[in-house]
């Protein structure tokens, strides 16, 4: 008997995600869609503009060393939550976000890498306290997945 062997066409590269693109991460035992901001363009504007946002969507930023934080809601029409997250993805702070407030909310430590933001009342509404963790390895395929090196982010591969 004689077995056909068929190639599989090449698959052609995929284009990477965008800024636009939603990715799946845990955080405690909750699962979000975030929208990842990497460069600065993305970050400065972050979720700017924005009229709606679904009870689990949300975006993250993503710096590539611990810091203080520094954020505003110049031109953001909703009412958010901003929780500051460790290099291990461990939420040490949150706090709310006013509508086009533009006083600055700072965060009290100075080790943070990444910031989450979400609907004002999600940390409540899903009883995510500090302490609760994010899953960095979901975290790393979003950046591969956006085209970055995760370990630029303190991310493994």
């Amino acid at each position: 008997m004689v077995g056909a062997v068929f190639a599989q066409a090449p698959s052609a590269p995929t284009a990477p995600k965008t800024v636009h693109d939603y990715f799946e991460v845990k955080l405690g035992e909750k699962v979000l869609r975030l929208q990842f901001a990497v460069t600065g363009p993305e970050m400065q504007r972050g979720l700017m503009f924005r009229e709606s946002l679904g009870p689990d969507e949300g975006g993250v930023f993503v710096y590539d060393k611990p810091q203080a934080m520094s954020f505003w809601m110049h031109n953001t029409p909703l009412p958010l939550h901003i929780g500051f997250f460790d290099a291990e993805g461990v939420l040490k702070e949150y706090y709310p976000l006013f509508p086009y407030d533009e006083n600055t909310v700072k965060s009290r430590g100075d080790k943070l890498q990444y910031a989450v933001e979400v609907r004002q009342g999600w940390f409540r509404d899903n009883k995510i306290v500090g302490g609760a963790r994010l899953d960095l390895k979901a975290m790393a395929a979003a950046l591969k997945a956006r085209g970055f090196d995760p370990t630029k982010y303190g991310l493994p591969k």
